[in-house]
């Protein structure tokens, strides 16, 4: 069982795949959007992810995250009925532990729908199963968040849901998506992230 790796990212894909260079073994992770940029570092550049070890019938998968309370939540995501591993980390990477706590706390299905892969009905098993579990999935030591307000359909949305998977907290993120102004219907998405990313840099 492999608890934690401490190694080089040597490889990361833009669907959250990372292989991590341990000793010169390379180990391939699939790992929630921003878990990097929250993962602790070492001053030689060694990244540390807490790893989640699945055994099927036919394979091995390893899922990283960057601390031990991200993987908590990732097992009592996985723990609900129909919620596998990989839509367990795209929830994780859209919705940040923090968000998701109040999110289930006020049972904000239109938040949990807007997460590729979670329909209506996975929304709300998802709210029934783990209302009882909001102390367990806010990070010790932090301020209960509040739900992220929805800016408006469409690109807006999805800059914001990339934000916030990135790591940066809700009210940083729709701040920057307002500092946007309004959203050209013909603009790329990418682009879009990248000038909100912009604005986060000033």
């Amino acid at each position: 069982m492999i608890g934690r790796l401490l190694g080089h990212v040597v490889a990361e894909s833009p669907e959250g795949s990372l292989i991590i260079d341990v000793g010169g073994v390379g180990y391939d992770v699939l790992a929630p959007l921003g878990t990097l940029g929250r993962a602790s570092r070492e001053p030689d550049g060694r990244v540390a992810i807490f790893v989640h070890t699945a055994f099927r019938q036919d394979s091995l998968d390893l899922f990283g995250f960057a601390s031990e309370h991200d993987r908590r939540v990732f097992r009592l995501l996985v723990a609900v009925p129909n919620v596998g591993p990989k839509t367990a980390i795209l929830l994780l990477g859209g919705i940040p532990p923090a968000e998701l706590a109040s999110v289930v706390r006020n049972g904000d299905l239109a938040r949990l729908g807007r997460v590729p892969g979670i329909g209506k009905k996975t929304a709300e098993r998802l709210v029934l199963e783990l209302k009882s579990k909001v102390a367990e999935l806010q990070p010790p030591g932090e301020a209960p968040t509040p739900a992220a307000q929805v800016l408006g359909p469409g690109a807006a949305d999805r800059v914001l849901l990339a934000l916030t998977g990135m790591g940066f907290k809700p009210a940083v993120a729709q701040a920057a998506v307002r500092a946007l102004g309004e959203i050209p219907a013909d603009k790329p998405v990418s682009e879009l992230i990248r000038d909100a990313l912009a604005q986060l840099s000033r």
